[in-house]
């Protein structure tokens, strides 16, 4: 157990760049030859500088890239390599000197001058090799468009994340709940996201791009969706389900409102799927398969999944790769893929995502018990001949409170600092073996595998108190690290005097955002002058690993 003992009257308030660790705790650089870039526009030192440029945008890339940033004259770039935001301890970009991304990584940089910092912007980049897949293919859901004014340059931004991926995807994956109807006549809307999709797909080229769409509870009636869209991006036959063809690849969409009391769509999709596998060659070839709930006792723990029989049906199949929305639930966490007899991906939310309940984050107003964050995210997935590579990644990730005002505010609209971001590290989807049976006996993310790994705290400090301009006291909680994500940290704040819990929390990390910030700050309410209080401090991962505990006493 690490322990500190101080006095508030000891700790400043914060500056404007709180401090974090150092950056030995981050993936070393390698350096090219090529020169750096310096601008020429000046600023004054009171003032902060404009956040940096950067010569290689972020995107998808078959090489290693190097890296040049532009910032104001008199302004020093630093930049980190894994999540946090950059401060004045970060790694500083030296002219003549690139930085060469040679794997997966997302880039945030930062221009400081004297005390004070440009808003931090993020890049990420996916490295791949020349070898080209059978098929590329995005899977989005939970669009939920009800207008143009919200949703127009908000599409643009996100068909040009797609873009810099994906430039000519085989085929954009809508997995259900397309429009925001709750019975209450609003099918109408689907016409108003063809025209929104139809747009960028003819404004960004991808003209032989598919859009497969499935039904969800929220797109009024399988009706309504037919007279919404072209007939291709939804051609079922009367039931929402369909077969579809991807360059090569099969691809199901099942429509997962009636799945489990429909014995014509259940015995459709066994049948194909014995009929597929059974062919000489494709037991170890992939079968996608979409709908919007998810299967149930597979990804994220089970949460929101209402198809028992679909799990049922999947299980003899583990060439099946089972896409599925709906909970709006984050894919950051790697709980969002699962393996048992099939493989199950959560993927995300392109509205807004939610976080489990049971949790508070910290917002402009102090804990909050929400679960929600205006984040959006899509799956992009390469299926090659030996293997399915499924990326992660934000389409928009800024911090933002998802209320302001205390009015709902998930429509934050463009230019993102966060676009293209990953959101996780990518998952490798393998089928080998000569029988079903050991293709399962090979999978990597199952229950039995998951992350044994605790999160720790790095800094020698990781408790602090923070003053606020009006004398509001806080503790603040450096961000401890993980191999995979910190999802939460428990927090217990007690008067010692009274042996009062003030502070009994488990207060989510931000690690929805990109870039995350470095520290929290709990607020102490009613914080008094003389009170002394004890803190205890777990950080947690998402699979329940804990870090020691770390404490701190202090005196308001």
């Amino acid at each position: 157990m690490r322990r500190t003992t101080i006095a508030i009257a000891a700790v400043t308030a914060a500056l404007a760049v709180p401090g974090i660790a150092p950056a030995e705790s981050q993936a070393e650089p390698s350096w090219g030859s090529s020169s750096f870039e310096w601008g020429s526009s000046s600023g004054e030192n009171n003032t902060p500088p404009a956040a940096p440029g950067v010569s290689v945008p972020g995107g998808r890339y078959e090489h290693p890239v190097d890296l040049t940033f532009t910032a104001e004259r008199g302004a020093t770039v630093r930049y980190t390599l894994d999540g946090t935001t950059p401060t004045t301890d970060s790694q500083a970009a030296t002219p003549g000197r690139p930085l060469q991304i040679a794997q997966d990584t997302n880039v945030t940089v930062a221009a400081f001058r004297g005390d004070h910092a440009s808003a931090a912007v993020s890049f990420g980049y996916l490295i791949k090799t020349s070898e080209k897949p059978l098929a590329q293919v995005v899977v989005m859901s939970d669009v939920h468009v009800g207008d143009h004014a919200n949703n127009d340059k908000k599409y643009e931004s996100f068909f040009d994340t797609i873009g810099s991926i994906f430039p000519k995807p085989d085929a954009i994956l809508s997995n259900g709940d397309m429009i925001n109807d709750n019975g209450d006549g609003k099918g109408p809307d689907h016409k108003i996201v063809a025209e929104i999709f139809q747009a960028n797909l003819a404004r960004k080229g991808m003209n032989d791009t598919q859009l497969l769409i499935s039904n969800g509870n929220h797109d009024a009636s399988l009706a309504a969706i037919r007279a919404g869209y072209p007939a291709e991006w939804f051609p079922d036959s009367g039931g929402g389900y369909y077969e579809s063809d991807v360059s090569g690849v099969h691809l199901f969409t099942v429509n997962t409102e009636t799945y489990n009391n429909d014995s014509a769509q259940r015995n459709w999709l066994k049948s194909r799927l014995t009929e597929i596998t059974a062919e000489s060659g494709n037991l170890t070839k992939p079968i996608l398969v979409q709908g919007h709930r998810p299967a149930s006792n597979t990804a994220m723990d089970g949460q929101q999944a209402s198809n028992p029989r679909l799990t049922e049906d999947l299980s003899a199949f583990p060439q099946a790769i089972f896409f599925s929305g709906h909970s709006h639930l984050n894919n950051n966490d790697d709980r969002s893929i699962h393996q048992r007899d099939f493989t199950a991906v959560n993927d995300g939310s392109m509205s807004y995502i939610e976080i489990d309940h049971g949790y508070q984050m910290v917002t402009e107003s102090g804990l909050a018990n929400r679960f929600e964050s205006p984040t959006a995210q899509a799956l992009f997935v390469e299926v090659y001949q030996d293997r399915t590579e499924i990326n992660r990644i934000n389409m928009a990730a800024d911090k933002h409170d998802i209320y302001t005002g205390g009015a709902w505010s998930a429509n934050w609209q463009p230019p993102y600092s966060s676009a293209g971001t990953l959101s996780g590290s990518g998952w490798t989807v393998e089928l080998d073996g000569s029988t079903n049976q050991q293709i399962k006996d090979n999978f990597r993310y199952t229950s039995g595998a998951r992350n044994k790994n605790a999160p720790e705290f790095t800094t020698a400090t990781p408790l602090s108190v923070s003053t606020g301009a009006n004398g509001e006291t806080a503790l603040r909680i450096a961000q401890a690290k993980d191999d995979q994500m910190v999802h939460h940290y428990a927090v217990e704040i007690t008067d010692t005097a009274t042996g009062a819990k003030v502070v009994s929390s488990k207060v989510l990390s931000d690690f929805y955002f990109m870039p995350r910030p470095n520290s929290l700050d709990i607020p102490i309410p009613d914080a008094a002058a003389g009170t002394a209080y004890d803190a205890r401090v777990e950080a947690v991962d998402a699979y329940g690993n804990r870090s020691p505990v770390t404490t701190l006493a202090f005196t308001r």
